[in-house]
């Protein structure tokens, strides 16, 4: 799809089977496949006869080397090979996102290696270590924290933080991708933030949030309406210029998923 997502069409509505824009692999089609009941196989046999034959015969290379090296995840070799495929050639049309991974982990490695000096990945997105923190400033100014930041002996990098699934105070691995979804998840908060004042300042009072959505009640007249609340919310001005900021909606008296 049109925005980093691969979806597999089932009988009722197009599925989410695997986002790749934070650099997820094959393994990552498996965890999607295992929360949102998706058969894999039958993604494998749908679109086999899609993919390049030169791109199969590299993903089947690869698979070898994953079994060698024991991170396949048990998958059988036919549906490793198709999802690894999937996984390349979205990295292929997106090449900016793939950029990006690198920018943010060389930004991070470097600031950790010269402490007190800025380090940009992008264009809008900073890495400075002082003592003990790393810090990312994002296109809004806001300031996100790793504590404890260090290399790896294995070469990854890891910070101290709460673990989502202990919920205890540990140290935790992060790679590049895993960076530039902290950076990317961050700034759609603070898109998403900065119009919440002013759609309330036009006369939409947000009564519940859901992710990314804005749930707003409003006098039911024509001047109230979805569009002109998107357009709120898709304001490019100010640090948001230059995003490629989108939203739509709808109008109802019973909040439902559009």
């Amino acid at each position: 799809g049109p925005r980093a997502r691969f979806t597999v069409l089932t009988s009722t509505t197009p599925a989410l089977a695997h986002n790749c824009g934070y650099q997820g692999g094959a393994a990552a089609f498996r965890a999607f496949a295992d929360v949102y009941r998706l058969d894999l196989g039958k993604l494998a046999e749908q679109a086999r006869k899609t993919i390049p034959p030169e791109v199969l015969a590299e993903a089947k290379d690869f698979y070898r080397f994953a079994v060698e090296k024991k991170f396949h995840r048990g998958m059988p070799e036919h549906i490793f090979v198709v999802c690894e495929s999937l996984k390349r050639l979205w990295r292929a049309a997106h090449p900016r996102t793939v950029e990006l991974w690198s920018a943010c982990s060389n930004a991070f490695r470097s600031a950790l290696d010269t402490p007190n000096v800025n380090f940009h990945a992008g264009h809008r997105v900073i890495y400075r270590r002082s003592g003990n923190w790393m810090y990312a400033r994002l296109p809004s100014g806001r300031i996100l924290c790793y504590p404890q930041p260090r290399v790896e002996e294995d070469g990854t990098l890891s910070f101290m933080g709460i673990n989502q699934y202990t919920r205890k105070w540990e140290r935790l691995k992060t790679f590049a991708g895993r960076l530039a979804e902290n950076i990317t998840q961050a700034a759609a908060r603070d898109v998403i933030t900065t119009s919440m004042p002013v759609a309330e300042h036009h006369g939409y009072e947000i009564v519940l949030t859901v992710h990314d959505e804005l749930v707003t009640e409003a006098p039911d007249s024509d001047e109230f309406n979805a569009d002109h609340l998107a357009a709120i919310m898709s304001d490019s001005t100010g640090w948001r210029q230059g995003l490629p900021l989108a939203a739509a909606g709808y109008e109802g008296y019973r909040y439902r998923k559009d």
